[in-house]
C-alpha cells in the first residue's frame, strides 16, 4: 500500500491524520514501511494495523509515544495477548472503512443520522455545523448531527447549540496557542509533532470539558 492508501484507509476514523505524521512515526521507529527500488514508501497491512493501534491508544487513552512503543515491543515479543490484527477486505473486496469516507449533504447526514433534514439544515443555519467546498460536509459532522438529534428529542433547538460551537471554537484557539511555535517550523518531524500533540491536547480537552459537565449534572440529581 502507499501513503495515499493508507491515508484513504484510516483517515475515516483519524480525520488528522496526513503523509507527515506517518513520516514521523516511521522516524520514531513505531511502523516501518519497506522501500520500493524507486525508494517509495510501502505498508502491508500489518504495518497499517500497527499505525491504527497507536492512534487509538493515542486518541482513547492518550497515550505518549514512547508509551505506546513500549507496548508494541511488548506485542512483537509476544509478552502480552493483545493482538494488532489486520481488518480484511470484505468478500466483494471492498473495504469497509473506505465506504463512509465520503463527504456529505444535508440530505445524507439526515439520512444516515436518522435526523430531520430540517434540523440539520438549522445547525448549518445557526453555525453548528459548516459545508465546505461544494457544499459538503465532512464526516465527523455526522457525530454532531447524532447528538444534536438526541438533544432535539428534549426540546433542545439549533440556536441553542451555538454556546457549544463557540465553546468549542475557544478550546480548539488553546490548542491552536499551544502548538504555534512548532507549525512555524518547516521541518517536516516539527510539522507531524505539531499534528501529534494537537489531537493529544485536543482530546485532553474534550476529556476535561466531558469530566466538567458530568460534575454538574451530578448536582442536579436529587
Amino acid at each position: 500500500m502507499r501513503i495515499s492508501d493508507v491515508l484513504a484507509d484510516l483517515q475515516p476514523d483519524f480525520p488528522t491524520l496526513s503523509p507527515s505524521k506517518l513520516r514521523f512515526l516511521e522516524e520514531q521507529g513505531l511502523v516501518e514501511p519497506r522501500r520500493s527500488p524507486g525508494g517509495y514508501r510501502q505498508y502491508s497491512r500489518a504495518d497499517v494495523e500497527r499505525v491504527r493501534y497507536v492512534l487509538a491508544q493515542q486518541r482513547d487513552r492518550y497515550l505518549p509515544l514512547r508509551v505506546i512503543g513500549e507496548q508494541l515491543a511488548a506485542l512483537d515479543r509476544g509478552e502480552v495477548t493483545e493482538a494488532v490484527t489486520p481488518r480484511l477486505a470484505t468478500s466483494d473486496g471492498e473495504r469497509a472503512s473506505l465506504r463512509s469516507a465520503g463527504r456529505h449533504t444535508v440530505a445524507s447526514l439526515a439520512e444516515e443520522a436518522g435526523a430531520d433534514v430540517t434540523l440539520v439544515a438549522g445547525l448549518a443555519e445557526a453555525g453548528v455545523i459548516s459545508a465546505g467546498t461544494g457544499g459538503h460536509f465532512e464526516p465527523w459532522t455526522l457525530e454532531v448531527v447524532r447528538a444534536a438529534a438526541g438533544l432535539a428529542e428534549h426540546g433542545v433547538e439549533p440556536r441553542h447549540l451555538r454556546g457549544f460551537r463557540t465553546a468549542a471554537d475557544r478550546q480548539v484557539a488553546v490548542v491552536e496557542q499551544i502548538v504555534a511555535p512548532l507549525r512555524g517550523q518547516r521541518a517536516v518531524a516539527a510539522q507531524a509533532h505539531a499534528a501529534s500533540v494537537a489531537a493529544e491536547v485536543g482530546e485532553l480537552c474534550a476529556r476535561l470539558h466531558t469530566a466538567l459537565v458530568r460534575a454538574g449534572v451530578a448536582d442536579l440529581a436529587p
